[in-house]
């Protein structure tokens, strides 16, 4: 089992040497400070790398973000997707969302540590955020119909991508009712369609069109 940031590179070859850098640093800030505050599940710290940044990586397979691109990562807790997903693209731009301030806390002072230039955070519920994305990406948050209605004005009209604005969303588990919810337009992809270990073997993107409305 590969437990440190080579299963990144394993996945992602062409980083750069300073994305490889922020990523390392992700494990010693992490484990301190959740030795403080509870930001992700104590016995997943020793898999941080595959449970919580390659899992948060996984939205890069499924989709590239065009520089200049807005997204509001929604219930953002300890920085995940939105942290790995800010090295990754350091031309876009990530609003971190979390109703949490202590967790919001955490997110801002790992994104000044390792230098990320694009991350905002706000201590705040998604439904009083004033400005508008392209796509909204969460990770366990909410069903699917809580965040469409939750997000139903918040999206750029102009479409710069070859899906259509609207939530990304990572999910696991038994989505049978949820997926029904959201009716016919939807995308789902596999997390095993990209990695091969037994973590992704029942992790999801769903990816739901959103109009303003």
């Amino acid at each position: 089992m590969i437990t440190d940031q080579k299963i990144i590179e394993k996945y992602f070859p062409n980083l750069t040497d300073n994305q490889k850098g922020q990523f390392q640093q992700l494990k010693p800030l992490y484990e301190e400070w959740n030795s403080q505050i509870n930001v992700i599940s104590r016995k997943d710290i020793n898999q941080l790398y595959e449970r919580h940044v390659l899992h948060s990586l996984s939205i890069a397979k499924f989709i590239t973000f065009e520089p200049g691109t807005k997204l509001m990562d929604l219930g953002c807790g300890g920085g995940f997707p939105g942290i790995p997903l800010a090295i990754l693209f350091p031309k876009v731009s990530f609003t971190m969302i979390d109703s949490v301030g202590k967790k919001i806390k955490v997110v801002q002072e790992i994104a000044d540590f390792t230098g990320l230039k694009n991350i905002q955070t706000h201590h705040m519920r998604a439904e009083k955020v004033m400005d508008n994305f392209d796509f909204i990406i969460t990770r366990a948050v909410a069903p699917m119909m809580d965040l469409v209605k939750w997000t139903r004005k918040k999206y750029i009209k102009e479409q710069r991508h070859s899906i259509e604005n609207g939530i990304i969303a990572l999910k696991g588990g038994d989505l049978g009712k949820e997926l029904a919810s959201c009716g016919n337009s939807k995308n789902l992809v596999n997390l095993s369609d990209y990695f091969e270990e037994d973590f992704f073997k029942t992790k999801k993107i769903i990816h739901v069109p959103v109009r303003n409305k």
